[in-house]
């Protein structure tokens, strides 16, 4: 044997020995995030759940503030509305446009094509292979974006009509999606317009979850009226659990047409699994279901109660979020904000107030992400209100009462200001032997040059009947009244006046009573009536 070939024979055995030693590549490797079991990872591997809104861009295309002000209420997800042909198309540079607004504002955007809603069912409908088709057509404007871009291949991807197609269907679009060479974690909807009655996705999500070459993608359902019950919510989500397949609540609201969600039970339960939920959605619903606005006309500082109960109430989004270790949270950030300034309350009646503090500062690198207002009492302080701005109008406070409140800071990694100053606040007697009242006004409908606010509730907030109630609130600039219905009322250039009318007056501790009106605006201009006084007698 020559010197030549036994060292060539040396190297082919070191070799061999090496390919011995070292494991084995993974057969496939999931780049940014993805799925590992039953829950969704960073690239990281620190885990990621789900905390967000959906926003309707395709249709309102021209509010891409709404990104900012999604974030600024704490949210670290938000799924946008996207469309290849059914109605309005969202091309590469506009979807270029959406990414944009993801990373600048910090968030995890799910994009779905909403083209294939319904399909078999609704005419019109896109299939699953032409929404992979769009997918296609915009995929320049999402390369590289596999850590923070989660692609919904198409929203509620079949109705009531053969759901069973589902299957092969979706296994169809994630084949021809990791053919295409997209390696983002894939997020697929269920059939029976996203609820999965018939319960075809769940039974099975295991063949479709195989069909993924990345073992990257992840089941998503749709909660509304199917879901009414605590049983039926904890039965669905058990099963992907003993499973072993990772699921998300893709889209859920607090009332629906087809029946009324018990979103109470899907936010515990979501909290308690570490299962993400997105909520339906941030403005702009019409067709009878605008009740599903989390705030009216686009306006952050405009919460309806639904927006209320899931960014502020219990397991919400303000709660429950953190954002993605990508962009700086779960502990890269750790500079909390400053101390905001002392309140000064103002406006105050028998069961509110208006404050307003000087602004903190942020210089952590998530930026302020707004205000938590509470009460000082002893060493269980109760939150009163939150605010994206530096005031916030509390309501339901309790007549005759003094009130010590202070105000704390959040950012967007989390971290928390120290209590500013303590203000000190009596709200005012009211009327009816310590009763008192509230009022809340609803805008059930608008239009360019108008809008109706149906119902206004009056509430006696008190412990004993009164006989008499006066709602007062201001119409913004230029605003003029057109009619009212169920009280007898009174204009003053720009304040109303609202008095019971001789049937609705006499309300019982706890009772409750409404009354409606219709303004006339300037065309273009959204402002609406936001806050009303009630004074009971």
């Amino acid at each position: 044997m020559s010197t030549r070939l036994g060292a060539a024979v040396a190297a082919l055995l070191s070799l061999l020995l090496t390919m011995l030693i070292l494991p084995a590549a993974p057969a496939h490797a999931a780049a940014g995030l993805r799925v590992s079991g039953t829950r969704i990872v960073e690239a990281n591997g620190n885990a990621f759940v789900m905390r967000g809104v959906s926003h309707a861009h395709t249709w309102y295309t021209g509010q891409t503030g709404a990104f900012a002000h999604i974030k600024a209420l704490r949210a670290n997800t938000v799924r946008v509305v996207l469309s290849g042909g059914r109605w309005p198309a969202n091309g590469a540079s506009d979807v270029a446009t959406i990414v944009s607004l993801c990373r600048q504002n910090r968030l995890i955007c799910v994009l779905e094509n909403h083209d294939t809603t319904g399909y078999g069912e609704q005419s019109g409908a896109y299939t699953l292979d032409q929404a992979v088709d769009y997918w296609n057509s915009v995929k320049s404007a999402l390369t590289g974006t596999e850590d923070f871009i989660i692609v919904n291949i198409g929203n509620e991807p079949i109705g009531n009509n053969n759901p069973s197609s589902w299957t092969s269907a979706t296994v169809d679009a994630i084949t021809r999606m990791r053919g295409l060479g997209f390696q983002h974690l894939l997020m697929v909807d269920a059939p029976n317009w996203g609820q999965d009655w018939q319960f075809v996705m769940r039974d099975n999500a295991q063949r479709v979850a195989d069909a993924d070459p990345q073992d990257n993608t992840v089941f998503s359902v749709h909660m509304y009226g199917v879901y009414d019950t605590a049983a039926e919510i904890t039965a669905y989500l058990d099963a992907f659990r003993t499973a072993g397949l990772p699921l998300v609540i893709g889209e859920f609201g607090h009332n629906h047409s087809d029946g009324d969600p018990d979103e109470d039970t899907i936010m515990a339960q979501a909290q308690s699994r570490g299962i993400g939920y997105i909520g339906w959605s941030w403005s702009g619903n019409g067709g009878g279901v605008e009740y599903l606005d989390m705030v009216n006309d686009f306006d952050p500082a405009s919460l309806t109660s639904w927006g209320e109960r899931i960014f502020n109430g219990a397991n919400g989004i303000g709660q429950t979020s953190r954002e993605a270790t990508y962009f700086g949270g779960g502990g890269t950030d750790t500079t909390a904000p400053t101390t905001p300034g002392t309140p000064s309350a103002a406006a105050i009646t028998s069961s509110g107030a208006t404050l307003t503090w000087a602004a903190s500062t942020d210089s952590g690198g998530s930026g302020l992400a707004g205000y938590d207002v509470y009460r000082e009492q002893g060493g269980n302080d109760t939150l009163l209100g939150q605010s994206v701005t530096t005031s916030v109008t509390l309501t339901g406070l309790s007549p005759s009462t003094q009130y010590q409140v202070y105000v704390r800071a959040r950012d967007g990694a989390g971290n928390q200001s120290g209590n500013s100053p303590a203000a000190t606040f009596t709200t005012t007697s009211g009327g009816g032997d310590g009763g008192g009242c509230t009022a809340a006004g609803t805008v059930q409908t608008q239009w360019s040059g108008g809008y109706v606010v149906q119902p206004v509730t009056v509430t006696n907030g008190g412990t004993s009947g009164i006989t008499g109630w006066t709602v007062t609130f201001t119409l913004p600039a230029g605003h003029s009244l057109a009619g009212s219905w169920n009280a007898s009322v009174s204009v003053s250039g720009q304040t109303v006046t609202a008095r019971n009318a001789a049937y609705n007056g006499t309300l019982s501790a706890g009772g409750s009573t409404s009354f409606g009106f219709q303004v006339t605006r300037p065309t273009g201009n959204t402002a609406t009536v936001s806050s009303y006084t009630c004074t009971a007698s």
